[in-house]
């Protein structure tokens, strides 16, 4: 039997084998939470009028129906900071990625040497004074316990749980910029609802510094009404300032300076109202939804590939290897004489340390399970964070109905009690009291009606939409 049959024989035997891969393949754990019918079903909370059963869209800031509100979420998402980092983060995922791979490719080396005899004392006197040898060397590793496959299965599992981080940005930029505009508009609609009541305060007290001067008042009268409109006066600044703040966050969020704000932004009346019925989706559409899942489960994948990649060095390494080359003096270097080459299976394997083989794997084992707790705890707490916004917002809603009525209310006593003190009916401190009723009233107003707004957004990014890239200029996810 020849060589050449050996060799035929034992690659016939071999490549079979290259199909079996180590250790457990991955599937989604049945004793995960998030493979339980109950975590799918409809939300607990999400069953009021506000809200629908249909799937948020992806673009859910639109459903605000307000287009300078869509050009800047569409601004931020292109020159965030933040965004641009996790954008790198996913080109080094990808990159790994194709370092896995290239590990089960031909691997091609070239080595040279030199060698110069000097003969004498012990030195054969037949000896060549000079020597030169050049190689050329090709090997590829068969792979037979899919060590290398498991790897490059792993590397894709974290460059996928990359992507999905990446898109959490793009949920948590998109969110923070519709929250500073809408702090915006809110500061101005509650800065207007302030000077309402300002400029009502100080009609009262310019009636009162003339009925002092015609003695039908006190100066006490007027001392007190000039202190009503100084209590609101005392408001204005900070909201001023609250509105600014916003108007910085909102540059900053936009990949511009504090200086370049957008001042268009600042002639916002008041906030933007949702369209329609607010739709929440369920539990399914949300496990598939939010990328902070996703990004969980692909590390728990990854995790699951690292028990087969150390599983394989309990087997041997087998790789296919060639060489050519050249050696010999100077002048037959170039001859026939001088070129060789061989080809064939080269085993390479280190007798296997057992114990400590099985302690990397029952390592990796231990990781994994590690990785599932924590997919099922960024399950459950995505479950709790929706169900407790749609609770908050649905209670934060009927306050702000019931306080919307309670400003109609002080506002009717307040021009009622103006009436009643023209022709003398009530005391002067009545009509002061139905005033600083009505700026309570106002302020409570404005607070819910901005914290409803919060919990709206709350909602939204409780929900996790808004990640998918549509727009051709936005930055593509790399190749992996």
């Amino acid at each position: 039997m020849s060589l050449r049959t050996v060799r035929g024989g034992l690659l016939a035997l071999l490549l079979p084998l290259t199909a079996c891969v180590s250790g457990p393949a991955y599937h989604l754990p049945e004793n995960s939470i998030a493979a339980s019918s109950r975590a799918a079903r409809a939300f607990v909370s999400g069953q009021e009028a506000p809200f629908s059963h249909d799937a948020p869209p992806d673009r859910w800031w639109q459903l605000y129906g307000d287009p300078q509100l869509d050009a800047y979420v569409g601004e931020a998402l292109a020159a965030n900071t933040d965004l641009r980092a996790a954008d790198a983060n996913l080109r080094r995922a990808s990159a790994t990625v194709l370092e896995y791979r290239a590990r089960g490719s031909v691997q091609a080396d070239v080595d040279a040497s030199g060698t110069l005899t000097h003969a004498g004392g012990y030195t054969q006197a037949s000896a060549a004074p000079q020597s030169y040898a050049l190689g050329f060397h090709l090997s590829y590793p068969l792979d037979l316990a899919g060590g290398i496959r498991r790897g490059i299965e792993a590397a894709n599992a974290d460059a996928e749980a990359v992507a999905a981080a990446r898109d959490q940005v793009r949920v948590v930029v998109a969110a923070a910029v519709t929250r500073a505009y809408l702090q915006v508009c809110t500061s101005n609609h509650t800065l207007a609802a302030t000077r309402q009541v300002l400029a009502i305060q100080r009609a009262t007290l310019e009636a009162t510094r003339r009925l002092a001067a015609g003695g039908r008042g006190t100066d006490f009268d007027a001392s007190r009404a000039g202190a009503a409109v100084n209590r609101s006066a005392a408001g204005i600044p900070r909201l001023l300032a609250e509105r600014q703040a916003a108007l910085f966050e909102l540059a900053a969020l936009m990949g511009r300076l504090p200086a370049d704000y957008p001042r268009e932004a600042e002639a916002c009346p008041q906030p933007p109202e949702l369209e329609q019925a607010l739709p929440v989706g369920d539990g399914w559409q949300l496990l598939q939804r939010r990328p902070d899942i996703r990004a969980a489960e692909r590390r728990l994948a990854a995790a699951t590939a690292m028990i087969g990649a150390e599983t394989a060095g309990l087997y041997p390494q087998i790789t296919l290897g060639a060489s050519s080359g050249v050696a010999g003096t100077p002048a037959h270097l170039l001859s026939a004489d001088g070129f060789g080459a061989s080809i064939g299976p080269v085993l390479s394997w280190h007798w296997p340390n057992r114990r400590a083989a099985k302690t990397r794997i029952a390592v990796a084992g231990a990781n994994a399970d590690t990785v599932l707790a924590s997919f099922d705890g960024i399950v459950l707490q995505a479950l709790r964070q929706t169900e407790t916004a749609l609770s908050a917002c649905t209670q934060e809603l009927e306050r702000e109905h019931s306080l919307a009525q309670a400003r109609m209310d002080a506002a009717r006593a307040a021009g009622q009690a103006q009436q009643l003190y023209r022709f003398g009916r009530i005391d002067f401190l009545d009509v002061l009291s139905a005033q600083a009723t009505l700026a309570d009233a106002e302020s409570a107003l404005a607070t819910s009606r901005a914290q409803r707004i919060d919990r709206q957004l709350d909602l939204f990014l409780s929900l996790g939409g808004g990640w998918r890239a549509h727009d051709p200029a936005q930055r593509a996810e790399p190749e992996r």
